[in-house]
């Protein structure tokens, strides 16, 4: 049963000797008693149970189905979800966990079905959460499930566009657009009204625009009216935006609102299938890309526009407690000086970065689309690298940068994992 539960009693007083209450059969002795004996004897559970636990001096050890797993006794008090511990109704905990006593220790554990604990404070824990919130269980599951994609994945997948009014006017058209770019990095819309007005509000319907130097909403043409080599004719070549942002901006729009000229196809690829491809072949290469710091930089001064921005961080960032990545920052453009890495690891880094861009670059990696009035493009940019070929005439894009933690959060609501 789900209600099964894990009840750590880590305040609880001893009856007095002349009390006329009676101890708990299972409090065992002092607290020196308990741990000496917990040190010698592996406790069991009933068989339905599949849980065992053994008491160490500064955690307990619990084995459940097949997962091992530690929890210190800070840890197990400060994460109490008591109500005087915990408010569920704002889903905020309660306990300054500054007043922990970083020495405290359960006097007992058991697993049971009920909890008939004696005064004093009692922690219980369902074992799924246990397991679920461990340190061991988070490094078994993955935070954001998604699909790798080469063009040729891609295409097989044929991953339909969502229809306009259906993304935003119901919630199933927005939960399907959300779903297919969770899994892909990348969703398009089709039917937009080809105007930066209606490009504004269909960026809204997933999240708050995120202003920039750049402005709100932005056009895009090729009259070099802001200092950035995208605001010219010539070709782009595979790279994620902003990444001289502290925090690079999450999600980028798309919408080709005119094209009188040939060329301008947009380059899409999944940076995340390239990095598992490095991960693979020279897993100590993928290290040193995740853990070596970089600056990024742009410097602007054209006509009223200056900005100098700086952002820090290395080419890969992933979770620590599953190497799981989450963020690619690769900008050869906008890569400042390399002087945050030591002499002796620069070559190495170099060899690195030339591996993830030979994987970057191979011509199965590239799904190449033409964007045109009415199709809106949305991209994850802590994801999928765009560029741009080559083109003439006159093109205008219009698009802007949304918050990625409101999109998320547009998803989870939703009820999509994200």
């Amino acid at each position: 049963m789900w209600c099964r539960r894990l009840a750590c009693l880590l305040k609880v007083p001893w009856q007095r000797s002349g009390s006329t209450g009676h101890r708990s059969p299972w409090l065992l002795g002092d607290r020196r008693t308990l741990l000496a004996a917990a040190a010698r004897r592996h406790h069991t559970a009933p068989e339905s149970l599949k849980c065992a636990w053994q008491l160490h001096g500064d955690h307990l050890e619990l084995r459940y189905g097949n997962t091992l797993m530690r929890f210190d006794f800070v840890w197990l008090r400060d994460h109490c979800r008591s109500a005087s511990c915990y408010n569920a109704k704002t889903n905020q905990r309660s306990l300054d966990t500054a007043s922990v006593d970083l020495g405290i220790k359960p006097k007992a554990v058991r697993v049971d079905e009920t909890t008939p604990w004696p005064d004093g404070h009692v922690t219980r824990y369902g074992l799924e959460w246990l397991v679920k919130n461990s340190y061991e269980g988070q490094k078994q599951q993955v935070m954001h499930p998604r699909i790798l994609w080469n063009a040729e994945i891609y295409r097989q997948a044929q991953v339909p566009s969502v229809d306009c009014q259906s993304f935003l006017q119901t919630d199933e058209g927005l939960k399907e657009f959300l779903q297919n770019f969770l899994l892909y990095g990348i969703a398009f819309v089709e039917n937009v009204t080809p105007t930066k007005e209606d490009t504004e509000i269909l960026a809204e319907r997933i999240s708050l625009i995120r202003e920039t130097i750049y402005g709100r909403m932005w056009y895009f043409t090729s009259d070099f009216s802001r200092g950035d080599t995208a605001y010219t004719k010539l070709a782009l070549d595979r790279h994620t935006d902003t990444t001289y942002f502290q925090e690079p901006c999450g999600i980028q729009v798309f919408h080709c609102l005119k094209h009188e000229g040939t060329g301008g196809r947009t380059l899409l690829v999944d940076g995340f299938y390239a990095a598992e491809q490095v991960l693979q072949q020279a897993p100590d290469q993928f290290e040193l890309l995740s853990k070596v710091p970089l600056k990024h930089e742009y410097v602007e001064n054209v006509g009223d526009c200056h900005n100098h921005m700086i952002g820090v961080g290395p080419v890969l960032n992933v979770y620590p407690w599953n190497n799981e990545l989450y963020l690619i920052r690769y900008n050869n453009y906008d890569r400042a000086v390399i002087n945050t890495v030591p002499y002796d690891v620069v070559h190495r880094w170099y060899a690195a970065h030339r591996t993830l861009t030979t994987e970057l670059r191979r011509p199965e990696n590239e799904l190449w689309v033409k964007l045109k009035p009415g199709k809106a493009l949305f991209v994850d940019n802590w994801r999928v690298l765009h560029g741009r070929e080559a083109f003439t005439g006159y093109r205008q894009l219009c698009g802007c940068y949304l918050t990625r933690d409101d999109v998320l959060n547009t998803a989870r609501l939703l009820g999509l994992q994200a």
